[in-house]
């Protein structure tokens, strides 16, 4: 497997970290993501359930496909109810015109979209949507936000071309907040694919610093809980 590969499978092992780490999606960003009505909904990527959970809140018929086994065993505990499958935007095991909207979070920049885009296509129903979203930390917001991107990294690449046989891409923006323990910072920190693979000794000091930083800076030292600022980036597209 080539580089991007091996960070996209690297999360199964890590899936209960993930779990209580990551953010969830505001419900703006759904709202516009999703089509009126009560349509069928394919969450491709779906991790632990992070959507899928923001979808089935909302009683749309949702199926979940994700590539790791581990993540999905995750799903299945914290939503035993959602219908799951083992598989990746390139190969969804799916028959043709299965869904109304496919929705992919955090994952959009993992897929090959040579492959994936018609694979999508196909178990779409004529005139299906897709939705594509990110959240992403809000470095301007707050300066300790800036602080944590200097020690773990940046962002991934995200870049919402699609392409036919869709049409053209809207996108917009939703800022928000989420309340986060610094147990949960630190589980959000250690689920990223980059610090994943660290070896060993470097991952315990990234962490480390993280540690430090909650129990230092001026907005964090003696809290238990603080508001870590996202944009969540989303993008849609139709099939004729």
């Amino acid at each position: 497997m080539d580089d991007r590969s091996v960070q996209a499978h690297s999360f199964g092992p890590v899936a209960r970290t993930y779990e209580r780490g990551r953010p969830g999606y505001p419900t703006e960003a759904l709202d516009w993501l999703l089509p009126g009505g009560r349509p069928r909904v394919l969450d491709l990527g779906a991790g632990t359930g992070k959507l899928t959970r923001g979808l089935t809140e909302r009683g749309l018929p949702v199926t979940a496909v994700d590539p790791s086994e581990g993540m999905l065993a995750e799903l299945r505990r914290v939503l035993p109810a959602v219908d799951t499958h083992q598989g990746s935007a390139e190969h969804i095991p799916l028959p043709d015109n299965a869904v109304d909207v496919v929705l992919i979070a955090q994952a959009w920049h993992w897929v090959d979209r040579e492959r994936a885009v018609p694979e999508i296509a196909r178990v779409l129903a004529p005139g299906g949507r897709l939705g594509i979203l990110w959240n992403v930390r809000d470095t301007a917001a707050a300066e300790w936000v800036d602080r944590l991107g200097t020690i773990i990294g940046g962002e991934e690449g995200r870049e919402p071309a699609v392409g036919p046989p869709f049409g053209p891409v809207e996108t917009a923006e939703f800022r928000w907040t989420d309340r986060v323990t610094p147990e949960a910072l630190l589980d959000l920190v250690a689920s990223r694919s980059r610090v994943i693979l660290l070896p060993a000794d470097v991952r315990a000091a990234v962490l480390a610093q993280v540690r430090q930083l909650a129990a230092t800076h001026p907005a964090l030292v003696g809290r238990t809980g603080f508001d870590l600022p996202y944009v969540t980036e989303c993008a849609r597209a139709q099939l004729p």
